[in-house]
């Protein structure tokens, strides 16, 4: 019997233009890839040449698939979803006891990591996955059981379950406290010391900014004595654990480094932030049981957090909202 030979592009190839025709944008592919820009335009080219065809238009600033672009995606994707489906099926036979996790970087490295051996202590038959990014993952697709968001509340997912909100405030070493030739005892005193900022495209004019957070509490033209930047929360955070200045806290994520005396919230003043953690189940993951006890577990971790909460309301300020 003769040996059948495909003639077929490279399934990364395949798979870089899906993300391009689905997003109209080399960049937000080679994000979406982990790949360069350059690399995914290489690939798309490669791919044209391959089959003979132009599948995009590139405009000035924007790309627009061209009639044989369309018609290619709609091949790619019906291939990409039939074989992702048939990965699934083989996976899930031998992953009964698996439980699959996606949260952002902050959320899992400050408060999930450090709880999940009292989950795995209950639940030692369960092997916990956690895929910590800040993107938005397809959970079926993506064979991922739940969703721990971070989200605006109005924009949360209809089905989502809501964990906690959140609440801000600074937060520092203690030594920064203690230093009485620059004293921490009111906001204003910030400008004897060095603020950590989270520095991302969209920061500014966000509870990320200190210049929102003092506005939302009156305080004007505040210069600080030094800045840091980081590209991820949990860097800031411990930058602040370090002593290298005073950062921005969402409690409850700093709950537990306040009670250890890790960091200190020098003020007594926080404001309500807009967004908050939900519990986002994929439509396979709802029906296992793991993802029931995971969650059973999750709602009392935040219950004991918020009952152990180590700051004190602060009249005239929880009802500060940025």
């Amino acid at each position: 019997m003769a040996r059948k030979r495909y003639d077929l592009p490279p399934l990364g190839f395949v798979q870089g233009f899906e993300a391009a025709a689905r997003t109209l944008s080399f960049t937000r592919a080679a994000d979406e890839l982990a790949l360069t820009q350059s690399a995914v335009s290489r690939q798309i080219k490669t791919l044209e040449d391959h089959l003979g065809v132009v599948l995009f238009e590139r405009r000035h600033r924007t790309l627009a698939l061209t009639e044989d672009g369309r018609a290619f995606q709609r091949i790619a994707v019906d291939v990409l979803d039939r074989l992702q489906g048939a990965i699934n099926q083989m996976r899930s036979r031998g992953a009964d006891n698996q439980l699959a996790v996606t949260t952002v970087t902050g959320f899992a490295s400050l408060w999930l990591i450090p709880r999940l051996k009292r989950f795995t202590r209950l639940n030692p038959h369960i092997d916990v996955r956690i895929i910590a990014n800040d993107r938005v993952l397809d959970l079926d697709r993506s064979q991922i059981d739940l969703a721990i968001r971070y989200s605006k509340v109005d924009r949360a997912a209809p089905d989502a379950e809501k964990l906690f909100a959140e609440d801000i405030l600074p937060v520092c070493h203690p030594s920064l406290v203690a230093d009485v030739a620059t004293p921490l005892l009111r906001p204003e005193d910030l400008r004897h010391h060095t603020l950590l900022h989270l520095d991302y495209h969209g920061a500014s004019r966000t509870w990320f900014d200190w210049g929102t957070w003092m506005t939302a509490l009156g305080i004007e033209d505040l210069r600080p004595a030094g800045s840091l930047r980081f590209s991820r929360y949990d860097q800031m955070i411990q930058a602040a654990m370090s002593g290298q200045g005073v950062a921005l806290g969402v409690s409850p994520l700093i709950n537990e480094a306040i009670r250890s005396g890790t960091l200190v919230a020098p003020f007594d003043r926080q404001v309500d932030g807009p967004h908050g953690y939900y519990l986002i189940r994929s439509r396979a993951g709802a029906a296992r049981p793991q993802v029931a006890a995971f969650c059973a577990w999750l709602r009392e971790e935040a219950t004991e957090d918020a009952i152990a909460e180590p700051l004190a309301d602060s009249a005239g300020f929880g009802a500060a909202v940025l």
